[in-house]
């Protein structure tokens, strides 16, 4: 085979593999890598905060709405988990599905 029809068979390969991806995610690439970027930016932030421990905080993102899973020790954990994903750039709304569990 050619090296030039090696490369657009390639191409093609990339192209419908990319395509089968948003047919499953119902996301194009572009979507997908800035909900990743999102994702990553609100665990960082998470993490840096020095007011609470949101360590515990799992973050999915899809089309830019952030959804907060986890387990929290106070309503005001909760509320700052909330505070600090709105804050990232990307964000359109956030999902806090967090629970309070008071350590004992």
């Amino acid at each position: 085979m050619p090296k030039s029809i090696a490369h657009v068979f390639v191409l093609v390969v990339v192209v419908l593999t990319f395509a089968g991806c948003q047919a499953l995610t119902g996301e194009t690439l572009g979507q997908n890598i800035d909900d990743t970027n999102v994702t990553a930016a609100v665990k960082t932030q998470l993490a840096r905060d020095k007011v609470s421990s949101l360590t515990r905080v799992d973050v999915d993102t899809t089309r830019g709405v952030v959804t907060l899973n986890g387990v929290v020790e106070s309503a005001e954990q909760k509320a700052r988990a909330e505070q600090i994903a709105r804050g990232v750039g990307g964000v359109k709304s956030v999902i806090n599905n967090l629970q309070i569990q008071r350590s004992q």
